[in-house]
C-alpha cells in the first residue's frame, strides 16, 4: 500500500477478504484458498504477499503469525480480528466482516471525493482568479505565486497529514491519539464508537460459541473492535471478573457502552441467550454506525461548499473595497 490508501486499494482489500470468505465458507481449507487467490489475486501486488502467507502456513505458523511476519502489509485492526476468528474457528465470518468493512470504506471515500470535486474546483478557481487582477495592476510573478501557490501548499500539507493520520496501519499509540481527537466530533465520534461495538459483538459471539473463556473472549473481541480505548477498558476488567463480578456488572459500570448495549447484554447473560443478543447488537450498531457515516459523507461536502462560497464572497467584497480605497487615494472621487 502507498502512503495514502485510495478507494481502489480499499476495494482490492475488500475483494481479497471476500474471496477468502467465500472459499473458506465453502469448506476449502485456508492453504488451498490462498492457493486459489495466488492464481487470481485482486491485484498483482497481492501475489507476492499471498505466496509468503502460503509459505508461512506450510511451515506451521498460524494465520495471525504468518501475517505478522509480513510486517505492515495489513493493519493491526485486521490482524486482531483475524486472530479472534482463528481462536473461534470462524475465520469465514471474520473474512466477511472485513470485506464489508473495506467495501463500505471504499464507497464512502468515493462518495466524498465525487461530492468534493466541484467545491474544490471552485476553491482553486477563486485562489487563482482573485489575485490575477492585482498581478496586472502592480504585482509581479513572485507576488502572484505567493498569493496563490503560497496559499495552497499549506492547505495541501494539512490535508495530506490528516489523510496519513487516518490510515489504519499505524501503531496503537498513534491510533489512540487519532481516536481521542475524533471521538468528540459530532456524528463521526458516535459512528466510530457504534462500529467498534458492532465488531466487538460479532467477535464476542463467535468466541463464546467456540468455547473460549469469557475473560479471554472479551479481551480478544476488544482487540478486534479496532478501538484502542475500548481495548484498554476491557483489559482493566480481568481482576474484577476474576474477583467474582460478572461481565454484565463490569459492562454496566463502564461509561464506554451505551445504555442499550448494557441492558441488552445483561438480559442476554441472565437469560442464557447471549449469543443471540450479541448477533442482534452487531446488526443494530453496524447499521446505525454505517448510517451515520453515510450521512457525514453527504453533509461534509455541503459544509465545505458553503464555507468556500462564504470565503469567495468575502474575497469579492475585500477586493472591491481595496479597489475603491486606491481610487479614492488617487483622487478619483
Amino acid at each position: 500500500m502507498g502512503l495514502i490508501i485510495t478507494p481502489g486499494q480499499l476495494n482490492q482489500r475488500a475483494e481479497f477478504y471476500h474471496q477468502l470468505g467465500q472459499l473458506t465458507a465453502a469448506g476449502i481449507g485456508l492453504p488451498a484458498a490462498l492457493g486459489e487467490l495466488e492464481k487470481h489475486p485482486p491485484s498483482r501486488s497481492y501475489r507476492h504477499s499471498i505466496q509468503q502467507l502460503s509459505a508461512s502456513l506450510a511451515e506451521g505458523f498460524t494465520l495471525t503469525e504468518a501475517i505478522q511476519n509480513l510486517g505492515s502489509w495489513l493493519p493491526a485492526f485486521d490482524i486482531s480480528l483475524l486472530h479472534a476468528g482463528e481462536e473461534s474457528g470462524r475465520l469465514d465470518t471474520c473474512f466477511r466482516l472485513l470485506a464489508d468493512y473495506y467495501t463500505d470504506r471504499a464507497r464512502i471515500a468515493r462518495q466524498l471525493l465525487a461530492d468534493l470535486a466541484y467545491p474544490l474546483f471552485l476553491f482553486h478557481f477563486a485562489v487563482f482568479i482573485f489575485p490575477f487582477a492585482n498581478f496586472f495592476i502592480r504585482g509581479t510573478w513572485v507576488m502572484y505565486l505567493t498569493e496563490t501557490v503560497g496559499v495552497l501548499l499549506p492547505i495541501y500539507a494539512v490535508a495530506l497529514l490528516v489523510l496519513y493520520a487516518a490510515q489504519g496501519r499505524h501503531g496503537e499509540l498513534w491510533r489512540s491519539w487519532v481516536e481521542a481527537v475524533l471521538n468528540p466530533v459530532p456524528i463521526l465520534g458516535t459512528a466510530r464508537r457504534y462500529l467498534a461495538i458492532a465488531r466487538l459483538s460479532a467477535s464476542l459471539e463467535a468466541l463464546i460459541n467456540a468455547g473460549v473463556s469469557i475473560v479471554q473472549a472479551w479481551e480478544l473481541a476488544a482487540a478486534a473492535s479496532g478501538s484502542p480505548s475500548l481495548k484498554r477498558a476491557v483489559l482493566a476488567w480481568r481482576p474484577l471478573v476474576e474477583a467474582g463480578q460478572t461481565p454484565a456488572e463490569v459492562v454496566g459500570a463502564s461509561s464506554w457502552f451505551p445504555d442499550m448495549f448494557t441492558s441488552q447484554y445483561t438480559t442476554g447473560e441472565v437469560s442464557g441467550k447471549l449469543d443471540e443478543t450479541l448477533r442482534l447488537m452487531h446488526r443494530f450498531y453496524q447499521d446505525e454506525g454505517t448510517r451515520k457515516l453515510h450521512a457525514l459523507a453527504q453533509w461534509t461536502p455541503r459544509a465545505v461548499y458553503l464555507f468556500i462560497v462564504v470565503m469567495i464572497g468575502y474575497w469579492v467584497v475585500h477586493s472591491w473595497m481595496n479597489y475603491f480605497n486606491e481610487v479614492r487615494a488617487a483622487g478619483g472621487f
